[in-house]
């Protein structure tokens, strides 16, 4: 199994820098995603390890091999883009034989891998059909199967999903996840669509400005973000973020916001200045009346999300924070008075450079 490494590595067109030193390793037998906003980078990253760019600085390994410099079509690299690559006008099996011939296999090991990718992708009912009859997805299929059969190091897949419709993403989806645990092959996944990355990656690295900000597994990015932009990022809407006052009493912090009934107290002897607060929309409490540790808010606006939970735009004395909750909240409207509590073990604070700092919560004062 090989993995790929990327030290120093750098790009500039004039005096735009669209991968910023990087230094990152892309593990075997696992689907790193990149994600991150248009201009951030991934593009230009994933060029420079196809060998469709070359860097300004810095170099791309494969186990340990210097690749930088040698050609495309000498690395042993499968793409899949976001169209769909097919040769019209022959079968599908000719589709995934064709690359096979510039590899001088023998008749019979070319029949054995192109059966293997038509099962394994359940293609084989369309073998023998012509490109032309088959629809978006299955001709996406056939593009994965051209790359699996080819057998590379390294499959990279570049927004395979941005031209094919919603149904036919979750079809998709489901294949692309049989698909990356069968094989043990180095698989790079670019994306700009959260919901994709969270589904299909085992490892999400986000991206900005030529940066690589943070690298985790799913859950645990969206959970533990390292950066304010991470938990800015992810989310639909992302994480709230409000400003909060510091007072240093004896060995603990008291951290104070009109959005806590009482101080919240901390252990953290590295916090000097004012923090931010972040917390998740669906992670706070709302209730229609007064409970423990709550604080009044006023509903600035109510709007239905992605699986039918609502989202309330809040006032708490001119903090603006967003909650989502479930159906049973659908009486409230604008202007409604509720209570809210943000619930200790769900807050996360950030330091004036945007970092995250991890600290430990005391008995509140």
């Amino acid at each position: 199994m090989s993995e790929i490494k990327v030290k120093k590595l750098t790009k500039k067109y004039g005096r735009i820098t669209a991968v910023d030193d990087l230094d990152f390793t892309f593990p075997a037998g696992k689907v790193t995603c990149l994600l991150g906003p248009s201009g951030c980078g991934k593009t230009t990253l994933l060029r420079m390890i196809a060998g469709l760019e070359k860097p300004t600085a810095g170099g791309v390994y494969v186990d340990g091999k210097d690749i930088t410099r040698l050609p495309s079509r000498k690395r042993n690299i499968g793409m899949v883009f976001q169209y769909p690559v097919v040769y019209r006008g022959i079968s599908v099996y000719k589709n995934i034989e064709l690359p096979l011939k510039r590899r001088n296999l023998s008749p019979h090991e070319r029949k054995e891998r192109i059966e293997e990718v038509l099962e394994l992708l359940d293609l084989t009912e369309h073998a023998d059909k012509e490109s032309s009859q088959l629809d978006n997805i299955s001709r996406q299929k056939v593009s994965v199967a051209r790359a699996i059969a080819y057998r590379p190091d390294i499959i990279i897949f570049d927004e395979p999903m941005t031209n094919i419709d919603a149904n036919s993403k979750v079809q998709f989806s489901h294949f692309f996840k049989t698909l990356s645990q069968k094989l043990n092959q180095v698989i790079i996944y670019v994306t700009h669509d959260q919901t994709e990355a969270m589904t299909l990656a085992d490892r999400i690295a986000l991206m900005k400005d030529g940066k690589m900000i943070q690298c985790d597994d799913p859950r645990t990015l969206y959970n533990e973000p390292d950066d304010l932009f991470v938990g800015w990022f992810l989310g639909n809407p992302g994480m709230n973020f409000f400003t909060a006052k510091l007072n240093n009493s004896n060995s603990r912090t008291l951290v104070t916001s009109d959005c806590f009934s009482d101080p919240l107290s901390i252990d953290s002897s590295i916090l000097k200045d004012d923090v931010t607060i972040g917390i998740r929309p669906e992670h706070i409490k709302l209730e229609k009346s007064q409970f423990a540790n709550s604080v009044q808010a006023k509903v600035k606006r109510v709007s239905i999300t992605i699986g039918g939970q609502y989202l309330f735009v809040l006032d708490v004395n001119s903090i603006a924070l967003k909650a989502k909750m479930n159906s049973s909240f659908t009486s409230l409207k604008k202007h409604d008075k509720v209570w809210i509590e943000l619930p200790k073990d769900r807050i996360l604070l950030f330091d004036h450079k945007e970092q995250r700092v991890k600290f430990n919560i005391s008995k509140n004062l």
